[in-house]
């Protein structure tokens, strides 16, 4: 499909949407003056009108002309709106659905038809002003919800702690505290001093060990050039470990050349070196406390559904078979089911992230819900079957929508216990 077309089949949904919605506008200004009408539908539309002339220019201008974190809040204020708007069509629905049967049986049962309208160019069987009402209340709520999530959800990290039992835990690591952050999208942020607060609510935690379970950017190894000063105060006394997560690639952004993007790549480990990150790419080693070791081993992405599978897990556990607890750094969680479930029964411990618990659902004791579940079955959190565990993290930063609602970004401790 060739721009040109796709504008002019947004464009038409577009204001499709927008002529569904001011449909229950006008139901509730049937009583109001003239002139009230006329500026009500100015604003609306010329909001409708501005919002996809903005959309349009943005595409059509080069990207390097605008920051990531400019296109992200232009489109925020582009999408939000219109996510908001499909929500109140669901609304406007059922009434249309109501209007339409009574419609049906107004012509078989002619005591079901409504009174005939004073005004003549008025619907046969006028909108519910209950359901329009509900239907822009329930927009809009939703609108405020998305604004909160950005002002306040974006950065308000929370520490989650696991505490978790391993049975063949050497005696040496008991106790032992492990930090996991994941998905940081470092080309997102928009408020570097809150990032610097996260960052400080991991290292008040003293963790003996840390780990980076993938995705540092978006596209671009530059976006992370302003937070290397920022990430590599992540120290801990058995060391920082890190790997990479299917957007560090660069598959999803153009590139002059093959070279280009090769280039990218080897930025972005030197980005690693820098803040002091052991970053592991198929490989495994050991962590040693008082003589004892553990395994531990990390894989470039593999995911299922579509996703790159750029690691190689037989690669990676070779040498790692005598290690009697082992610990698997995979950024997609699709990957534990896949693979490690499958060939790999002797990984006791999986960590992950990738889903970012679709920065949008509910999380609180009880009850979990997100869209995302119904794309990964392991989306955020603790999952264990038999004497096998993945962790799922739900993530640092954010990508795309600059906010988030319900599930806050995280920081994961987990201490190990033997079983």
């Amino acid at each position: 499909m060739n721009r040109s077309v796709f504008f002019i089949l947004l464009t038409f949904i577009l204001f499709a949407i927008d002529w569904y919605v001011w449909q229950a506008v006008r139901t509730l200004l049937r009583t109001s003056s003239l002139g009230t009408q006329r500026w009500v539908s100015g604003i609306y539309w010329g909001f409708s009108v501005l919002t996809l002339v903005v959309y349009i220019l943005v595409q059509l201008l080069p990207p390097d002309i605008f920051s990531r974190t400019v296109r992200n809040f232009v489109f925020a204020g582009i999408a939000l709106p219109y996510f908001a708007k499909l929500f109140a069509i669901t609304f406007l629905f059922i009434d249309d659905v109501r209007r339409f049967f009574q419609w049906v049986l107004s012509y078989f049962i002619p005591s079901v038809a409504p009174a005939a309208p004073a005004d003549p160019a008025a619907p046969r069987i006028p909108r519910s002003e209950f359901m329009a009402a509900t239907a822009l209340v329930a927009g809009g709520s939703l609108l405020g919800t998305f604004a909160f999530g950005i002002i306040s959800g974006a950065h308000d990290y929370r520490i989650r702690r696991v505490r978790l039992v391993l049975k063949n835990l050497p005696k040496e690591f008991e106790g032992i505290k492990i930090a996991q952050l994941s998905d940081i999208h470092s080309g997102s942020f928009f408020n570097k001093t809150a990032v610097k607060g996260g960052v400080e609510m991991l290292m008040k935690e003293k963790p003996d060990i840390a780990f980076f379970t993938g995705d540092l950017v978006n596209d671009r190894a530059e976006e992370v050039r302003d937070y290397v000063s920022v990430f590599d105060k992540v120290k801990a006394p058995l060391g920082v470990y890190s790997i990479f997560g299917n957007h560090d690639y660069g598959d999803y952004a153009p590139f002059s050349s093959k070279d280009a993007k090769v280039r990218n790549l080897e930025d972005l480990k030197e980005a690693h070196r820098l803040m002091g990150w052991n970053l592991m790419l198929d490989e495994n080693r050991p962590i040693r406390v008082d003589g004892a070791e553990i395994g531990l081993i990390g894989i470039q992405n593999w995911g299922a559904g579509g996703f790159a599978k750029y690691g190689d897990l037989a690669k990676a556990y070779q040498g790692a078979e005598d290690y009697e607890v082992k610990i698997l750094l995979s950024h997609d969680p699709s990957h534990w089911k896949e693979q490690v479930r499958a060939q790999y029964k002797d990984i006791d411990l999986a960590l992950a992230g990738h889903t970012h618990g679709m920065q949008f659902g509910i999380d609180i004791p009880g009850l979990k819900w997100s869209p995302v579940q119904y794309r990964y079955k392991e989306w955020a959190g603790l999952y264990q079957e038999e004497n096998q565990s993945l962790y799922v993290n739900r993530g640092f930063g954010y990508i795309g929508y600059p906010g988030r609602v319900g599930i806050l970004p995280e920081i994961t401790i987990l201490e190990l216990v033997r079983g």
